[in-house]
């Protein structure tokens, strides 16, 4: 993630193809992430206890950075579902925070070792290592808790199936698992299955939670909770591999991170194996995929359809 604000993209692609972002995506993606910044402020309050220094680690990797997509895809699937706007930011927040920490801990030196995060130090070159682990820890923990409070949803089916379903996408199932691949796989050249598994749960499955915990706040019909979760999956997945691409294309400026990493870490990729081209393709494919699984829900959805567009042809 590069900066602070929501990138504006000049018309047109860089060869003149389709926009990267449109105007009304980026005046959503604004509107989201401005709704998520203030919730999150209210929700890590600062504390003058002896504790402070772990508050102000947790606010320093969750506020002010990002482009916020997890939150946006909470917000907008709930607004088709006609949810309060209090309810879903809350929910939008929680995922923002269990985001938040496992990049703080991605970038440990006993993980990925990065020095830079969102276009300023990682967490724990602004701090100290124990401090940054406390920090993550507590984020996961808060998440939890902020979707469990009868704040969140006056329905406590609800708020049980949202707890229970973020467990599940960010346990050894889901996210910590997929950091397992990735670790696993550094120097050993995996199959193009292991590495689509690799996404599907270090990166796919949050962004999927992210997408279908809007249904499950509107209490959604089966069917259309499936749509939901099959376009979070299927978004999920053009996303890591859009991220494959420009970490071997980008720069550590434009992204706000270290480029080249994969590479120098001997990871296994979908452009390791495919190839630049072949790994656009691909997730151009899947982005068209997501746009299809939102069929049944008209223009309200097009918010949704422009970023799993954009997804593919962002530039950080």
């Amino acid at each position: 993630m590069a900066s602070d604000a929501v990138p504006q993209e000049g018309p047109g692609g860089p060869d003149g193809g389709p926009e990267p972002m449109t105007p009304s995506l980026a005046e959503a993606l604004a509107a989201r992430a401005a709704e998520l910044e203030a919730c999150l402020d209210t929700l890590l309050p600062v504390t003058d206890g002896l504790e402070a220094r772990l508050l102000e680690a947790m606010r320093y990797a969750t506020l002010g950075g990002g482009k916020r997509l997890r939150g946006f895809l909470v917000t907008e699937v709930a607004s088709l579902f006609h949810v309060a706007p209090t309810c879903a930011a809350r929910v939008g927040a929680a995922v923002e925070m269990m985001h938040a920490y496992s990049l703080v801990h991605d970038d440990l030196p006993a993980m990925d070792d990065d020095d830079l995060r969102r276009g300023k130090p990682s967490t724990h070159r602004a701090f100290d290592e124990a401090t940054a682990i406390l920090a993550g820890d507590a984020l996961q923990a808060r998440a939890f808790e902020v979707l469990a409070d009868p704040d969140t949803h006056s329905d406590p089916l609800a708020r049980a199936e949202l707890v229970h379903a973020l467990a599940g996408a960010v346990g050894a199932r889901g996210m910590a698992g997929g950091q397992m691949i990735d670790m696993v796989g550094e120097g050993r050249k995996l199959t193009l299955p292991e590495i689509a598994r690799l996404h599907a749960l270090k990166t796919g499955r949050l962004i999927q939670f992210s997408a279908e915990a809007g249904a499950i706040l509107g209490r959604a019909p089966l069917p259309l909770r499936h749509q939901i979760a099959f376009y979070g999956r299927d978004l999920g997945a053009a996303f890591q591999i859009a991220d494959d691409v420009l970490d071997a294309e980008g720069s550590t400026g434009e992204l706000g991170k270290t480029a080249g990493k994969d590479a120098e870490a001997g990871k296994a990729t979908f452009v390791s194996v495919l190839g630049l081209e072949r790994a656009r393709a691909q997730a151009e494919m899947l982005a068209r995929q997501a746009v299809a699984h939102l069929d049944p829900f008209g223009p309200e959805a097009d918010p949704l359809r422009d970023a799993a567009l954009w997804v593919v042809m962002r530039k950080n």
